[in-house]
């Protein structure tokens, strides 16, 4: 006779043989990833992704990514400032670009989904501008003069403050770096993480690599669409003053002094 154990080890393998799959997704199921690799993972995945669509999109406007995980599907929403051209004819480039991610990273068939989202105001985004100063000085435009109409067109359209930095060989053979600010920025704290849109892109010029950095200061927004809704803790609101009303003169008949009247009371 077999002992007991040794029959439960058959019996399992016979299980085994017969349902690999359901054995295979059992086991994944079981297999628990631990917090720290999870977001570790998590980053790791954003990071390529956003790179990838960085320069897959650039001359489209791309303007960040967001990725949503549900337990159906995983959508991934592109924000744009030319939405057409991310989707392409008949929405041709959003499913190549969707077979793309789906295979690198190795999704289920019909559970990753992306998305193209509009940038409403495309002058309060910093990638967006930067994108714009790259290619105006990959087409030749002088640095000062495309620096100064970044600045311009950022400032015309409601941002408080905004500030480019261009770095490398400019114009002769020794680098250098110049800065250009306009207008009201913060640079640390609390509300900087709220308040600040920040953008470093690289230039590959004819004489060298070029660096360049737009750091863009939103103006705040009770209703948080075109900026932060949380205000400024140092912001100090003064309000009109009050209309003075007249003050009433007593009558000097009636007028008495400590209540007290004398002999006449």
């Amino acid at each position: 006779l077999k002992p007991a154990w040794l029959l439960e080890a058959t019996r399992t393998r016979i299980r085994l043989q017969k349902h690999p799959a359901s054995t295979h997704t059992a086991m994944a199921s079981q297999a628990q990833i631990s917090k720290k690799r999870k977001f570790v993972a998590d980053g790791v995945f954003y990071a390529e992704l956003n790179e990838f669509l960085m320069r897959t999109l650039s001359e489209d406007g791309y303007a960040g990514v967001e990725v949503r995980v549900t337990p159906i599907r995983t959508e991934i929403i592109i924000r744009a400032t030319r939405t057409r051209e991310v989707l392409g004819e008949k929405g041709r480039r959003i499913r190549e670009l969707t077979a793309v991610v789906q295979k690198r990273y190795g999704f289920p068939e019909n559970s990753v989904e992306l998305f193209a989202e509009r940038v409403e105001n495309r002058a309060s985004c910093a990638m967006a501008q930067c994108e714009s100063l790259r290619y105006k000085l990959l087409g030749g435009l002088a640095a000062r003069r495309a620096c100064y109409g970044v600045i311009r067109f950022i400032m015309e359209n409601g941002a408080k403050g905004v500030e480019v930095i261009i770095s490398g060989k400019l114009r002769a053979q020794r680098a250098k770096a110049m800065k250009f600010k306009d207008g009201y920025l913060i640079s640390t704290g609390e509300p900087k993480k709220h308040y600040i849109a920040e953008a470093v892109r690289h230039v590959c010029m004819r004489q060298g690599m070029l660096g360049i950095k737009v750091k863009i200061m939103l103006a705040h927004d009770p209703e948080g669409v075109m900026g932060p809704k949380m205000p400024l803790p140092d912001n100090v609101i003064i309000h009109e003053p009050k209309e003075d009303v007249p003050v009433m003169q007593p009558n000097p008949e009636e007028q008495t002094y400590g209540g007290y009247q004398g002999d006449n009371a």
